[in-house]
């Protein structure tokens, strides 16, 4: 006998979480990497590269945020059903 508890639902939410972290770090780390968008070109609607680099982080950290909030929602679901299946248990 195995003292894994079972999984409900195709496995624990584990490697969801992992996943979220993995969306939201580039988020977070790219930004603070200066050095990659510390220059003048190439120009974008005469706009320098270090300005519209920076508004393109806002657009794709915003969807990193809300993919990551979507696998987390579904995270939490599978930790409530495991909740209710180990209470119902009991």
């Amino acid at each position: 006998m195995t003292d894994a508890p079972d999984r409900p639902n195709g496995g624990s939410s584990r490697g969801l979480w992992i996943l979220i972290y993995c969306l939201l770090v580039p988020a977070v780390v790219v930004p603070l990497l200066v050095p990659l968008y510390d220059k003048a070109g190439p120009t974008l609607f005469g706009f320098p590269f270090y300005y519209w680099f920076q508004f393109a982080l806002i657009i794709g950290a915003a969807i990193l945020t809300l993919s990551a909030y979507v696998v987390s929602t579904k995270a939490d679901a599978r930790e409530r059903a495991a909740r209710l299946e180990r209470r119902d248990r009991r």
